[in-house]
């Protein structure tokens, strides 16, 4: 072989070489593609059930004041069987304090909640007296008014921590 059919060859190979590497790069490419829109497509479905989370959270926070006011209204009405009663509104306050902590940005409102919890299970012989205020309290937080949590936080103010 002379060196014209070697140099002929040694292009040819390269040629090869070259062709080799530009398919390699542009499959390489396209699996980019396609990883970073499973990418994208996967962060939009997250974003999207966290919302639909942090909906049902703060639904079944609502859910379980008012089950709270609810309760209040039966002791209020009620005649008899006073400290079962008592104990449906603290586990419904119970539940609505842990789903309050469940919920993204909630900051004070979730203070003023397990406030009111704490009070229910620490002070309930003042707490007993205070239901006709806590269920006003309930009923505007269940509505979201700003107006709820002020009168809880006047009412937990109200309770004598000192006392029983």
């Amino acid at each position: 072989m002379d060196q014209e059919e070697l140099m002929k060859r040694r292009i040819g190979h390269d040629m090869g070489q070259e062709e080799l590497m530009k398919r390699r790069m542009v499959r390489a490419l396209i699996l980019f593609g396609v990883t970073f829109v499973a990418l994208l497509i996967f962060i939009g479905l997250y974003i999207d059930e966290k919302r639909r989370v942090q909906e049902t959270y703060a639904a079944q926070y609502k859910l379980s004041l008012l089950h709270a006011s609810e309760d209040i209204g039966d002791y209020l009405g009620g005649e008899a069987d006073y400290d079962m009663r008592y104990v449906r509104i603290t586990c419904d306050m119970g539940c609505a304090n842990t789903f309050a902590f469940l919920i993204e940005d909630f900051g004070d409102r979730r203070k003023t909640v397990n406030q009111l919890y704490t009070c229910l299970l620490k002070y309930p012989d003042q707490m007993k007296t205070r239901l006709t205020a806590l269920d006003a309290a309930l009923n505007d937080m269940a509505a979201d008014l700003d107006k709820g949590y002020e009168e809880a936080a006047a009412l937990i103010e109200s309770v004598d921590k000192k006392g029983t």
